[in-house]
């Protein structure tokens, strides 16, 4: 099972489960932790072979990674501690996994907080994709990888952003990198049936004014579901819970609070 923690709080019934993007930790949270726990009940996950999850024995034999297994971890851990369902917070490609979750687990996903959200590749994520496919089996992966952090996080006020997944990063084995990065082959596919299928859940999508590979196509997808909200915050970019963490705590607290507080 992947490595994660828990913060509970006595006063509320509400999860929210926190999951990372590619090459990070839950250690990107450290800035919601606070303010989170102080109206939720909190997981924070490390998805396989990341963080304290690097050491995951059952992967060490699985050639291929795909989607639907990676979700199938963080289901595992609700089940465990017996969670039924839970809000869900994610970040790049963790929104990606959310989405794949709510997609086989409806009943188990109660709304979803899509940050710096991956819902269509635009030529400038294509080309990138091509390119590392071309080089990562000839090169150090940490090479590729902050050729990404950079192409995807280019400005200056995002270099904390930017320094922090690759540092994180640094922490994958190449095998792991590589398991990973093969499952771009099943993004396309994958987003054209999200943007294609609506399912009746809940979202809010957080986005950087700068986030300029993802942010058009979130517009695009806001405008035809009709249960989506589309926050977008000035001056960040891509990882908008580290750029600027007091709006994405704010806007995300707001908006489950006023989901809550409709039910009861």
């Amino acid at each position: 099972m992947i490595n994660y923690s828990i913060y509970k709080n006595n006063n509320s019934k509400e999860w929210v489960t926190f999951v990372h993007g590619a090459g990070g930790s839950s250690s990107i949270w450290f800035r919601q932790i606070k303010e989170f726990k102080r109206f939720f009940n909190v997981i924070l996950l490390d998805l396989r072979g990341h963080g304290r999850s690097k050491y995951h024995i059952k992967n060490v034999f699985e050639k291929k990674y795909t989607f639907k297994s990676i979700s199938n971890d963080i289901v595992e851990v609700l089940n465990k501690e017996n969670i039924k369902s839970s809000h869900f917070i994610g970040i790049s490609l963790g929104t990606i996994l959310i989405r794949q979750l709510a997609e086989y687990y409806p009943k188990m996903v109660k709304s979803m907080i899509m940050a710096g959200a991956i819902m269509k590749l635009n030529f400038r994520s294509r080309f990138l994709i091509k390119l590392g496919s071309i080089f990562k089996s000839v090169v150090p992966y940490i090479w590729i990888y902050k050729l990404f952090a950079f192409v995807i996080m280019p400005y200056k006020n995002h270099k904390k952003s930017r320094l922090l997944f690759i540092n994180e990063a640094k922490k994958l084995y190449q095998k792991e990198f590589m398991r990973w990065y093969k499952l771009t082959s099943e993004l396309n596919p994958l987003l054209k049936l999200f943007r294609q299928v609506e399912l009746k859940i809940p979202t809010l999508y957080l986005m950087g004014s700068e986030d300029y590979m993802f942010l058009e196509s979130i517009k695009h997808v806001t405008k035809e579901h009709k249960n989506s909200k589309l926050i977008i915050i000035p001056d960040c970019g891509h990882v908008v819970n580290v750029d600027k963490p007091k709006i994405f705590n704010n806007s995300s607290i707001s908006f489950l609070r006023n989901l809550i507080n409709k039910k009861y």
